[in-house]
């Protein structure tokens, strides 16, 4: 426990440094020597801190880090981190100058982007995205060779930019998608023998196209390297992935969110909770208040069936989610005072991500990515 945290703030999250290395080296002698391993940091570090968690994975020795944005990558390169960086999202032109000087490599993945990435003098060195079925980010395989073409007009620098190609599985984690798994790496291949033909041959490129999900269950989708997110934080993509491969590895979840007591009450005449009385409690329902809500990163969609742990015990979250308070059913929970620790998630002991998605019709990735940045972190 981190004693200094609940002496002056209302609410924390708890970062296990152990259980980050224990998923780190699982996903190490799962994939084998020959394929290195970037940690997905992106969107905060799925809720972890992009800075802290980035110098925990590089110390560990991963071979590459993935961001979402030029705006992450460079505030890890001001932390004075110096590997392999990965831009995933979306980067305007103008920020492609920046990316050059700062060696970050840039996904391109339209003729447009592609077509003002190669007027440059000095381009930053780029991934081609491919449009393999999940028809998101990419290029399609039919307007492929064109940009291929593009490439290999360019001026030699401009040529020698394109270090890497990639594509991302749209359903690994789902036992039922083994076909359209298949179809992706044979449309993946198939951009291979495109770049291949048009003079990148595929020994001279960095493939990749498996995340958490496609690096557990199809090693024919592992290429050159893996991109791991959700599993280096001890979480599963899917509860069908979970079920089907905790067997083959071992995660530990590393986040735990916390927050305290702020008041606790006993209503004697029982009475409505919180936000358009949308839930009635008997007489003698003893109440608690904690100082966190939606804006926190709290769903409002736990209204009425979140729960959360105090003093090794379950209580029932009351009546609406309000933006900076939730109600807790305490009644049956002795002793219980003001500035006492509530545990809102755990991935070890009960209210998991996964189970709050659950209730909230969502997935683990939204729980753990809409943690208030603000909410201060402790690595333990």
């Amino acid at each position: 426990m981190v004693k200094l945290a609940n002496g002056h703030l209302r609410t924390w999250i708890e970062i296990d440094r152990r259980a980050l290395a224990r998923n780190y080296r699982a996903f190490r002698q799962l994939i084998g020597l020959k394929v290195k391993l970037m940690a997905i940091a992106k969107s905060n570090a799925y809720g972890h801190n992009l800075l802290d968690f980035s110098r925990i994975m590089v110390k560990l020795g991963v071979d590459w880090l993935g961001v979402d944005s030029i705006v992450e990558a460079t505030a890890l390169r001001r932390a004075g981190l110096k590997a392999n960086i990965l831009v995933l999202g979306y980067t305007q032109p103008v920020n492609f100058p920046r990316a050059a000087r700062r060696r970050i490599t840039l996904t391109i993945s339209s003729l447009e982007s592609l077509k003002q990435l190669l007027i440059l003098s000095l381009p930053p060195q780029f991934h081609l995205k491919i449009d393999t079925g999940m028809h998101r980010q990419g290029f399609l395989l039919p307007e492929l060779a064109r940009a291929v073409a593009l490439i290999a007009r360019a001026k030699l620098r401009a040529q020698r930019a394109l270090t890497g190609v990639y594509s991302h599985l749209a359903a690994a984690s789902n036992s039922a998608s083994s076909d359209t798994v298949s179809r992706q790496i044979t449309a993946f291949e198939v951009a291979l023998a495109t770049l291949a033909a048009g003079g990148w041959p595929r020994k001279t490129l960095i493939k990749h196209l498996a995340a958490t999900g496609g690096a557990i269950g199809y090693p024919a989708a592992r290429y050159d390297f893996v991109r791991i997110g959700l599993g280096l934080y001890g979480l599963w993509p899917s509860p069908v992935c979970r079920r089907r491969f905790q067997n083959k590895i071992k995660l530990a979840p590393a986040l735990i969110w916390k927050t305290i007591v702020s008041e606790v009450k006993t209503l004697p005449d029982g009475g409505a909770i919180g936000y358009d009385f949308t839930e009635s409690v008997k007489a003698g329902t003893k109440i608690a208040v904690c100082p966190i809500g939606y804006w926190h990163g709290y769903p409002r969609f736990l209204s009425g069936v979140g729960r959360v742990r105090i003093k090794n015990h379950f209580a029932k979250v009351l009546g609406r989610v309000s933006m900076d308070m939730i109600v807790i059913e305490v009644t049956k929970i002795k002793n219980l005072e003001v500035g006492d620790e509530v545990v809102l998630l755990d991935g070890r002991k009960g209210s998991t991500a996964e189970e709050l998605a659950s209730l909230t019709q969502t997935s683990s990735y939204e729980i753990i990515t809409r943690l208030n940045p603000l909410i201060q972190r402790f690595y333990i």
